[in-house]
């Protein structure tokens, strides 16, 4: 018998609840790519996870939640294998090397579907809340999972470059630039990483630096040889 019988149960209890947390994350991310965000009932989810809807609501308050959730490794993965990397001789070149990642793992086999099902769940929860994301908004999956955040970053230190044009302000560019990201998963299923990443590129350095592009020439495409070799 153990000498501290709380203690033990306390352990149980949560042992238990992070078992059930991480069915839950595994049924879903099924669910969320087979289904789609609009096929896909927390119900469902509960019901393949082995838990009861009560259980499943206990975690995750609602279904945006719940695909917040499920989604933000594939976010982390990216910060992570950048941080492994560690940092870059300038501000292009990081801003390169970040949409470069994003777009390989938002197009990944694994992950091309959950990205789609990502992207309905932020159309409608924008549509729903009629606004910008709330830092104390538990649902919100613009904030469970926070893409632009680290593009803002980067866009702002290129802007702190006299060089650099500082209009539009970066948190807007950025969720702008982040949400043709998806979409483009969305509705151009067949194109490469490599191919959103340059569209994306062309478009971030059309405004915070043109002469790139002006240099470039008419039919110039200066960050081509950069994203086939960060994403091949």
């Amino acid at each position: 018998m153990s000498d501290n019988p709380t203690g033990a149960r306390r352990t149980a209890d949560r042992l238990k609840k992070e078992r059930s947390r991480t069915a839950l994350l595994e049924a879903a991310g099924t669910l969320f790519a087979r289904s789609g965000w609009s096929g896909t009932r927390v119900e469902d989810v509960a019901r393949l996870a082995g838990v009861s809807p009560a259980t499943a609501f206990n975690h995750f308050p609602t279904k945006f939640a719940l695909i917040g959730h499920v989604f933000a490794p594939i976010l982390r993965g990216v910060l992570d294998k950048e941080q492994e990397q560690g940092p870059v001789s300038s501000t292009v070149e990081a801003l390169i090397r970040h949409v470069c990642r994003l777009a390989v793992a938002l197009r990944a086999d694994s992950n091309r579907a959950l990205t789609v099902a990502f992207t309905g769940a932020l159309q409608e929860y924008t549509a729903r809340v009629g606004g910008q994301p709330d830092p104390a908004d538990e649902n919100d999956p613009r904030i469970i999972s926070p893409i632009p955040t680290r593009l803002t970053e980067l866009i702002q230190q290129a802007q702190a470059s006299p060089d650099a044009r500082t209009f539009p302000p970066a948190r807007d560019f950025a969720t702008q630039v982040t949400n043709l990201l998806l979409l483009r998963c969305l509705t151009r299923p067949q194109e490469s990483a490599a191919d959103s990443a340059e569209v994306v590129l062309t478009i971030i350095f059309g405004v915070l630096r043109p002469e790139i592009l002006v240099a470039a020439g008419r039919e110039g495409r200066p960050f081509r040889d950069d994203v086939e070799r960060l994403t091949g």
